[in-house]
């Protein structure tokens, strides 16, 4: 079930599967296990749906500064993960994300033109690749910038699609490294792929329907989940601590 609402809601709003399949199978085996299931699914899912929105993507130039520059995030972000305050991090993350959520409710006019997106493409991808390698989840920094142009559905889920794909790409031979990718979770990455896949053309009917202003506050909701996911991560580990 809950690999099925992660498929519908990837296919409606182009994200979401990690925040809604991770804290689940975090409790149910561990995080190096919903990271190598998850595998699979991230590739394939955001390949079909690069493919898919081929023609909304934006321009190419854009796009390719954004995913390479969150492949090298990634590798320093996982360098730097033996030496980083993790705990700090995710924290500071979490309040930049709901500073930056609160500007949007004062500002609802508030946008990132194009132009400014493109002197800031390098490092807001550096800064996703960061976190992804770091601490798993690049949706922070990643997701909120693509949000903060406004981006139409099409356009934003396409772009959004092809830097987790690339991101991804990175991930795979750094797992295949350390030994975590094992054959039973081989075989389980590609079962929650196939359950992932078959429910993704439902969310995406529904998200059809979904006015610009509408997709927009579904997106703002789901950054708004993540950053309370990492607080109460945090917590929880202070406590358990």
């Amino acid at each position: 079930m809950t690999l099925v609402l992660a498929g519908f809601v990837k296919g409606a709003i182009g994200s979401g599967v990690p925040l809604i399949v991770v804290p689940i199978f975090t409790v149910l085996y561990d995080i190096q296990t919903a990271i190598v299931v998850l595998l699979v699914p991230n590739l394939l899912s955001n390949m079909l749906q690069v493919w898919r929105y081929r023609r909304h993507l934006l321009p190419l130039r854009f796009l390719a500064g954004f995913a390479v520059a969150g492949g090298v995030g990634v590798l320093l972000g996982t360098w730097a993960l033996v030496s980083i305050n993790e705990k700090l991090l995710s924290i500071t993350v979490a309040v930049t994300m709901l500073a930056y959520l609160g500007l949007r409710v004062l500002r609802r006019d508030a946008e990132l033109g194009y132009a400014l997106a493109n002197k800031l493409v390098i490092p807001a991808g550096l800064c996703g690749g960061v976190l992804q390698g770091a601490v798993g989840m690049s949706a922070p920094v990643s997701v909120a910038f693509l949000n903060f142009m406004r981006l139409e559905r099409r356009v934003f889920i396409g772009s959004i699609s092809t830097f987790f794909a690339a991101i991804t790409v990175v991930q795979l031979p750094a797992l295949l490294s350390v030994g975590l990718v094992t054959w039973p979770l081989a075989m389980a990455s590609v079962v929650a792929f196939l359950v992932i896949w078959l429910a993704m053309p439902l969310g995406g009917r529904l998200g059809q329907y979904l006015a610009r202003d509408v997709f927009d506050k579904v997106i703002m909701a789901l950054l708004f989940l993540i950053a309370m996911r990492i607080l109460l991560d945090a917590l929880l580990t202070s406590v358990n601590g």
